[in-house]
């Protein structure tokens, strides 16, 4: 995300450029190896787990693109076939009665690219194992622990969008049954792997299945943590929201390419890329805040000459994804680039005429003293040009000072900066001010090494709930599910598991 004092290094925007697998990925949730032979006291409970019976049922597969075929197999005469599309990843899942409080070992034998297998339901923290693949068989394998209220269990496979079908076979889940009926199969997507088969990746937005349901009208967002679209696979925002028990997140980041929205400098916003993501979040009672900017490419205001072309471009944006919800995300050279900020400022509350209802809320970097004199610059211009200003969202990370405790630096600048708005909106009550308050830090080990680990985290979720914040976000969604060792921009370099921290800002209502 945006660093605080300094402009964030290139690299941490660019992870869809760069082939890397987590080592800890490998380790506790990638390529394992189980021994061939299970427990002989405990029977497998799938049906028809080598699909030896010639037809899929009991799995059921999403968009029908799953079927029986016959060779290759890796035991018996059948195997799995699943042919991931565009837009689907092919998925097949089989839901199973288990016992509460019990460990479960769970494998399967795959040939293609990345294959994913893992298990889901109430209670159950994902496996989620995965292989970049290759030609030949190999095996997947992992384990789990089914929780005090835990019945059933959804098992599944999949692949990965637009790469090549995938083989699947002998799949065994070893363990004792248990004695509830077996409810209906869902699938629930897994979470994406952390290397890049590819530099240059065709654009995949996706979770399948049709959205029903309607946006939320507009109320506040307590929780949106930002997503990084940019990184490789894209994220699937509705498995994140799942394991990470959230339902609102911020979405990274818009840019320009002239004076033209480009999502990183990659796809076309105005063309609707990823709406499906983000229907699929509305339909489970969230919504997405979209942000332009980033410490990497550059905002349309720099990009853009005149207000008229700045406001057709916003505009358009808000247009093509039904947007109740901006963010901008202004650092670097782009906080103390005045015109840039003027224009954004105008375009802005033109953009608020256009659009009614519709919240805008500025990023900017903080320390724990507050904003910086040209952070405050941007928030008076856009005060001035009449910019009804929802939120005020502070980045309290990479302070690049000696040794501080992050978790007390986040709640000050939170202080500092609510304080601040104080000066530039006297007529607010205190209420209103901590409402137009949000605090960001980036979690585990910052650019600057400082660390805001999950203590920190549970410091800040109290501080919000006492003066009760208008936002809590946090740089970012990939960084939280990967929880392993490794660059930044993919690992929070301290020790958890992941969604450790969506858990904890998750229990912040407001």
């Amino acid at each position: 995300m945006p660093r605080a004092a300094l402009p964030r290094h290139a690299a941490a925007r660019r992870s869809k450029l760069v082939p890397l697998l987590c080592a800890a990925a490998l380790a506790g949730g990638g390529l394992a190896t189980l021994a061939d032979g299970a427990d002989a006291a405990d029977a497998n409970l799938l049906a028809n787990p080598g699909l030896e019976s010639g037809a899929l049922s009991p799995w059921t597969c999403t968009d029908g693109a799953g079927a029986v075929v016959g060779t290759p197999a890796h035991g018996g005469s059948h195997a799995l076939r699943g042919t991931p599309s565009n837009s689907s990843t092919a998925q097949c899942s089989q839901t199973v009665t288990v016992k509460p409080n019990t460990t479960y070992a769970l494998s399967a034998w795959v040939q293609g690219q990345y294959i994913y297998l893992g298990a889901t339901g109430n209670g159950v923290i994902d496996p989620a194992v995965w292989t970049p693949g290759g030609s030949s068989w190999q095996q997947l394998a992992g384990s789990f622990t089914t929780g005090a209220a835990t019945t059933s269990v959804t098992v599944y496979l999949h692949g990965w969008y637009g790469l090549g079908a995938y083989l699947a076979d002998d799949v065994v889940l070893s363990g004792p049954g248990g004695s509830t009926p077996t409810p209906t199969p869902s699938a629930t997507p897994s979470a994406t792997p952390t290397k890049s088969p590819d530099p240059s990746p065709s654009p995949s937005s996706t979770p399948s299945g049709t959205p029903t349901g309607t946006p939320p009208a507009g109320g506040p967002l307590p929780v949106a943590p930002y997503v990084d679209l940019g990184a490789w696979p894209t994220p699937v925002l509705k498995d994140m929201a799942a394991a990470g028990h959230l339902k609102s997140f911020t979405l990274a980041f818009v840019t320009s390419v002239g004076c033209k929205a480009s999502w990183f400098n990659a796809y076309d916003p105005k063309s609707g890329w990823g709406k499906d993501q983000i229907d699929a979040i509305r339909a489970g009672g969230g919504d997405v805040k979209l942000s332009f900017g980033g410490a990497s490419g550059t905002e349309l205001a720099q990009a853009c000459t005149t207000v008229d072309s700045l406001f057709n471009e916003y505009d358009a944006v808000v247009k093509a994804y039904g947007l109740k919800y901006v963010d901008f995300d202004i650092e670097g050279a782009a906080v103390v680039d005045t015109a840039a900020n003027d224009r954004r400022s105008a375009a802005l509350a033109r953009l608020q005429q256009a659009h009614p209802g519709l919240k805008v809320s500025l990023t900017l970097p903080v320390l724990p003293e507050g904003l910086t004199a040209d952070g405050l610059a941007v928030v008076r211009s856009a005060r001035d040009a009449g910019v009804a200003l929802d939120l005020v969202n502070v980045m309290a990370m990479d302070y690049n000072r000696p040794a501080t405790d992050y978790g007390d630096d986040a709640v000050q600048a939170g202080r500092s900066t609510h304080d601040q708005l104080k000066g530039l909106y006297p007529a607010k009550t205190d209420a209103q001010l901590w409402a137009m308050t949000g605090v960001t830090p980036m979690l585990g080990e910052n650019d600057d090494h400082g660390v805001f680990d999950q203590a920190d985290a549970q410091q800040l979720v109290a501080f919000a709930r006492q003066n009760h914040l208008g936002m809590l976000g946090f740089w970012e969604m990939t960084r939280d599910a990967a929880a392993c060792t490794g660059p930044l921009y993919k690992c929070t370099n301290v020790t958890q598991a992941p969604y450790d921290f969506s858990k904890v800002f998750a229990g912040y209502t407001g």
